[in-house]
């Protein structure tokens, strides 16, 4: 949908308007606090945006207990090529009936199995477990061509077709940045239960105000976002008030009419694919030769998953892969939990890092995780498919850094993370990669410690950096209400764990761990 000269023209000339206030709160006020009864209070900017609920991150939909699920196979290593075995007991698995939503578990004896292709988890229902992580447990031992050593994903996602009575423009003037409701353009037709996509635009209005319509590298320019891609997220309908719309799990970016044209903004009824669900990687160490050449060279990467839900990888030691694990753009909800990894060697520095915690998806919960080693992004964030994310009491040692990583990924918790030689870095990466530009907006480092913060401020949004210690980064904007408490922890200790127990109580940070 492309907008008309004229009115492009209109909107640029108001662009100047924008408050620089758009984004500020008042002074002085924090932006979470406890109250007597340990609520949280949010204060928000002057149009109503806030720190969004993340508690909505994790297997379940967050504070849902990771399944046990029964053995239903066994297999023993055998000193040859293991994964055609491995595979085999996989898809007999993936023939039983589902019992309460699982079909089983495989279970891999102690013992060191040699795998040199992908084992796949495509059905619904189905666990890979080992016998232990530590000494005296269950070794993948990667070999032959570079490959993926698991990967839990589904069939590939397809939406219906939007029809005209399927759409439903949004009509407020400004959505915020986590609120929950919004009105539209006659919701009937709409009722409590619906699965709908809110889609908008990178209208060329938005992209001029983020300063991503000049990007040049070496003379040529860079496409930071085409004009007009949709950025869309899924949501479910928790109830219709006349044309008022309330949703399931907030909003992870403002809505701004001034930077939209008319239909840029909306309000999709779909029904959503089906998703691969209730799959696990547990209990076993991936190792893997040491990486060669550049981030482009093919190596050995641990687990992806896509196109699923509910899904999760716990108690698993990953060494030397390239990439730890990966969660693509058809992932939600999904748990990491208590994953180590070392990478004692990493690539040469060419067309970038690797990242050990990659997330292209949505609503992941890192959970206990640690990394060790040098020259690599212990997570990044890929795109704008990447919303409402956390890494959670997180350890990494070594001279990397967390950084989201292009194209304007939203709500990203670093909460009460460890990072004593590292970096965290909410940034506008410019013209890096093939115009990475903008990477994060509405992110939030709570109560963490690293030896470099880099904070930098969108236009229309904001990075929070909130208990933090750490020197801050030469590209940090300056004293502003985006920072509060620097070199001093403040409460609740951990915003996610703290936004859990108000939505669904003490039972739920138990189901978790904490």
């Amino acid at each position: 949908m492309k907008n008309t000269p004229s009115f492009v023209a209109l909107l640029l000339l108001s662009l100047t308007a924008l408050p620089v206030a758009a984004v500020q709160q008042p002074a002085g006020t924090p932006w979470v606090t406890v109250g007597a009864g340990g609520q949280l209070h949010y204060q928000t900017t002057t149009r109503g945006d806030r720190i969004v609920d993340f508690s909505h991150a994790g297997y379940g939909g967050g504070g849902v207990k990771l399944p046990v699920v029964p053995a239903r196979r066994e297999v023993a290593p055998s000193g040859g090529d293991d994964s055609a075995a491995i595979q085999a007991a996989l898809d007999a698995v993936a023939a039983l009936p589902l019992t309460d939503g699982f079909r089983g578990t495989v279970l891999l004896r102690p013992g060191t199995f040699h795998c040199a292709r992908p084992l796949t988890l495509s059905q619904d229902g189905v666990v890979l477990r080992g016998s232990g992580a530590g000494q005296g447990g269950t070794v993948i031992e990667m070999t032959g061509e570079p490959h993926v050593c698991v990967v839990i994903a589904g069939e590939r996602l397809r939406f219906p077709k939007e029809t005209p009575a399927s759409c439903f423009p949004i009509t407020d003037a400004y959505v915020p940045s986590g609120v929950l409701s919004f009105s539209v353009q006659g919701a009937r037709g709409l009722t409590a239960g619906d699965a709908i996509l809110i889609r908008r635009l990178a209208t060329e209005q938005w992209i001029h105000v983020m300063g991503m319509d000049a990007l040049v590298r070496n003379g040529k320019p860079q496409t930071w976002m085409k004009t007009d891609a949709p950025i869309t997220c899924e949501r479910t309908l928790r109830s219709v008030q006349g044309n008022r719309l309330t949703l399931d799990v907030p909003l992870t970016d403002a809505l701004d009419a001034r930077l939209l044209a008319p239909g840029c903004a909306m309000v999709l009824k779909t029904t959503l694919p089906k998703r691969l669900v209730q799959c696990g990687l547990e209990s076993l160490r991936i190792t893997s030769p040491p990486p060669k050449g550049t981030l482009t060279a093919r190596n050995n990467d641990a687990a992806v998953l896509d196109h699923c839900e509910d899904c999760w990888i716990r108690d698993v030691a990953m060494h030397d892969t390239l990439g730890n694990v990966k969660v693509e753009a058809g992932a939600r909800r999904i748990t990491l939990e208590d994953i180590h990894a070392v990478h004692a060697a990493s690539v040469e520095k060419g067309a970038g890092y690797p990242a050990d915690f990659l997330l292209v998806g949505s609503q992941v919960l890192i959970n206990r995780c640690t990394s060790t080693g040098d020259g690599s992004f212990y997570v990044a964030t890929l795109n704008s498919s990447a919303k409402l994310n956390v890494a959670l009491h997180c350890k990494f040692q070594g001279k990397g850094g967390i950084q989201p990583h292009m194209r304007w990924s939203t709500a990203l918790l670093i909460d009460s993370c460890q990072l004593p030689d590292g970096r965290i870095e909410f940034i506008n990466r410019r013209t890096s990669g093939s115009g990475h530009g903008w990477a994060m907006g509405w992110a939030v480092a709570w109560n963490c410690t690293a030896k470099t913060l880099t904070m930098e401020q969108p236009p229309g949004a904001i990075n929070w950096c909130i208990g933090c210690t750490g020197a801050f980064g030469k590209d940090s904007a300056g004293k502003g209400s985006w920072l509060e408490a620097h070199g001093a922890p403040v409460l609740p200790p951990s915003l996610y764990l703290a936004q859990l127990r108000e939505r669904l109580g003490a039972g739920a940070l138990k189901n978790i761990g904490h």
